[in-house]
């Protein structure tokens, strides 16, 4: 469900090791990119679902990967679900669902943000009884069309230099998803972003720098707030080699 920058290369990436994928979208205008993968197009609004959704529901396995924050949608999405094939799910969240707290965070330590509406989508699908959910926390996404060293070519001011970032590449988004299903490591919470956690100052000096922009502006804090997230669990679990573990080696080409 969402084929947009990392769903349409997932699909591809599924279809590719042998899984017949449907693939949503809301825009007919991408439907034949979807058929050109070979992945079934539908589709799917969350805020309006249709008579089609059982259709798209007729799998085994579910991948939600869609920015909205609708409750209500994911509500009537979990009613569809409870009357449909689906045994298993992968819900796509975010490291966001954490609040600075100046440490290093796991999955354990039940640091969330109860305000999150993240938190409470998430926690829809954990008490949805007919299915077993993995939640897989992404970190910031980087990657091809997101080349960090644009982020702020427009003149906009970086705050908080001082922080960490927690960023993950595209590659080992797929990865680490295709490596859940491959496993079958279902009922889980992952935080997945590379194994470094430079500054923002460091980083996005250095990848701007890697394309030939110049250095973004920084806007100094009087003090440091910050989140180190963990990806300990994620390597250790699924035994996963990071494509990318080390932000400040990744080469990034200028997008044009």
């Amino acid at each position: 469900m969402g084929s947009g920058w990392l769903g349409l290369p997932l699909a591809g990436h599924l279809v590719s090791m042998g899984h017949s994928v449907k693939a949503s979208t809301t825009s007919e205008g991408r439907v034949s990119e979807l058929t050109t993968i070979n992945a079934a197009p539908f589709l799917i609004d969350i805020g309006s679902l249709s008579s089609s959704i059982q259709g798209f529901l007729q799998s085994n396995i579910l991948i939600i990967n869609i920015p909205s924050k609708n409750i209500d949608g994911f509500s009537g999405l979990i009613k569809e679900i409870e009357k449909s094939d689906i045994e298993k799910i992968i819900f796509i969240s975010s490291t966001s669902v954490y609040e600075d707290k100046n440490k290093t965070i796991l999955e354990s330590d039940g640091e969330e943000s109860g305000l999150s509406p993240l938190i409470t989508i998430e926690n829809l699908f954990r008490n949805c009884g007919k299915v077993k959910t993995t939640i897989v926390r992404f970190g910031g996404l980087i990657g091809y069309s997101r080349n960090p060293g644009m982020f702020f070519s427009s003149g906009r001011l970086v705050s908080n230099p001082d922080s960490n970032v927690n960023l993950i590449h595209r590659d080992d988004c797929i990865g680490i998803i295709s490596q859940i299903i491959e496993q079958g490591i279902w009922g889980e919470v992952f935080n997945c972003c590379t194994d470094t956690h430079p500054s923002k100052r460091e980083f996005y000096t250095r990848a701007a720098e890697s394309i030939g922009m110049p250095a973004p502006e920084f806007v100094d804090a009087d003090s440091k707030s910050y989140k180190i997230i963990s990806n300990e669990k994620v390597k250790q679990v699924l035994n996963y080699k990071f494509l990318h573990p080390d932000l400040m080696k990744i080469n990034f080409e200028k997008i044009t």
